[in-house]
């Protein structure tokens, strides 16, 4: 029976392996850590959560949501054992992300199908099918041999990672409990802001020293979602107040007023002791981000129990080397999924890890392989990181602007809601009709 090798334990080599486990094809597992470390990772399990613990909406109204609902028609793996380590978080879809990662890696250990190998992977073997899922902290020695094989450069952005606090230590004199517009349960932490707090917060923030980049990563490229907050303060002193900090939607109840600023805290646990703060993906010192939330109302005793973090992200240059199968053009044998082919997200990577799993058993059986249509978001994620047209690719998120076009009169257009209805409503029915067949 063929064998297939998965580089990489994350969220797409993990949905990946399953896959191609519960259609009976065995599965050699590769996972540097606890061994070799990436510098973003605090444990050795599998699919574990970096940055945050949220994966964004489940409303089919949003385009990662309408991925999620994609994602089940296909028979996403991982997808399940998120809703059963889900937490409150309005609008959002987050989870206990330590809970998460300790089932997956349960279900993939328990899996006779599926061996696990904890070792690094240095080298592709290209006689051999093999995903490569190794994510975007590919080791060093591992990105030079894939970087060899493509003989194409790489390209690369830098990720931050926002600070965890205890709830204990919140102050809820001063902060409150409310999702924005009220929209479901109040599942955010919020602390409000007036003009003279923000002010200090921001001149703290601006001149607060930043860890130095190594001069290798001086040329940083930031993914415009996932910009540290001092990068987006130094576009201006409003900035912050129109993105990850802005009041609109947030009146405190006790007071009525809508604040000048308000900073939410997301669920990071199912216990909801941890909680992190929303949009502060950071590269400050420990020092400066302790400073820097403690100056916040509700937050001046705040026990940090994970400071902020950025760590340079890898991708691979996939208009020349990947077909919207997520297979090599260079060699069939190879596979990439996960955000080293430049999809960003925690839901894209487990689709994409999803699509190539499905994939190589095709490949194997030597049936022809799935290339979605692009009026679904999956297939659209994945033309849109194999379209050789791009002068200048940089990673994406699942969006509405990628998606096929589609007829409708002018009224519909306008109104948003209505028109994502519609192209939600054509990607389901599309989908369920493209997995029939």
């Amino acid at each position: 029976m063929t064998e297939v090798k998965i580089i990489g334990a994350g969220l797409a080599g993990s949905e990946a392996a399953l896959q191609l486990a519960k259609r009976g094809i065995k599965v050699k597992l590769y996972e540097m850590r606890p061994n070799k470390q990436t510098g973003a990772h605090k444990t050795e399990k599998f699919a574990e959560f970096v940055c945050s613990n949220s994966l964004g909406s489940y409303d089919i109204t949003n385009a990662s949501g309408l991925l999620k609902h994609e994602m089940e028609i296909l028979g996403s793996e991982l997808m399940p054992i998120i809703f059963e380590s889900q937490v409150p978080a309005g609008g959002a879809l987050a989870i206990d992300r330590e809970l998460f990662s300790e089932k997956v890696t349960q279900k993939i250990e328990e899996n006779p199908n599926i061996e696990v190998i904890r070792e690094e992977v240095t080298k592709i073997d290209e006689n051999s099918p093999c995903i490569i899922a190794s994510g975007p902290l590919t080791s060093d020695t591992l990105a030079a041999d894939i970087k060899n094989f493509l003989g194409e450069e790489y390209l690369y952005f830098f990720d931050a990672i926002a600070p965890i606090i205890e709830k204990d230590s919140v102050n809820f004199e001063k902060a409150f409990y409310l999702n924005r517009y009220n929209k479901g349960d109040a599942d955010y932490i919020n602390c409000p802001m007036n003009k003279e707090e923000y002010e200090k917060f921001y001149d703290i923030l601006t001149n607060a020293p930043k860890i130095e980049l190594k001069s290798f990563e001086k040329d940083a490229k930031f993914f415009e979602s996932c910009l540290p907050i001092e990068v987006l303060a130094s576009r201006g002193v409003d900035t912050l107040r129109y993105g990850p900090l802005k009041p609109v939607g947030l009146v405190d109840e006790r007071t009525g007023i809508e604040n000048y600023a308000v900073v939410q805290l997301r669920q990071d646990n199912k216990s909801a002791s941890l909680y992190n703060l929303v949009g502060f993906q950071t590269n400050l010192k420990w020092g400066s981000q302790k400073e820097l939330i403690q100056s916040i109302p509700g937050l001046e005793k705040a026990n940090i129990v994970r400071y902020g973090v950025m760590h340079r992200n890898t991708f691979i240059n996939s208009p020349k080397s990947l077909n919207p199968t997520l297979q090599s053009r260079k060699n069939k044998n190879l596979f990439f999924a996960g955000q080293i082919t430049g999809t960003e997200g925690y839901t894209e990577s487990i689709a994409s890890g999803l699509l190539a799993g499905i994939n190589m058993a095709k490949y194997i059986a030597n049936e022809e392989l799935v290339e979605l249509p692009q009026e679904t978001i999956l297939g659209a994620l994945t033309h849109y990181i194999t379209f050789e047209g791009h002068t200048s690719f940089q990673p994406i998120n699942s969006n509405w602007g990628i998606l096929a076009e589609m007829e409708m009169d002018k009224k519909v257009r306008k109104n948003k809601k209505m028109k994502n209805e519609l192209l939600a409503k054509r990607a389901l029915e599309t989908i369920q009709k493209f997995k029939q067949n």
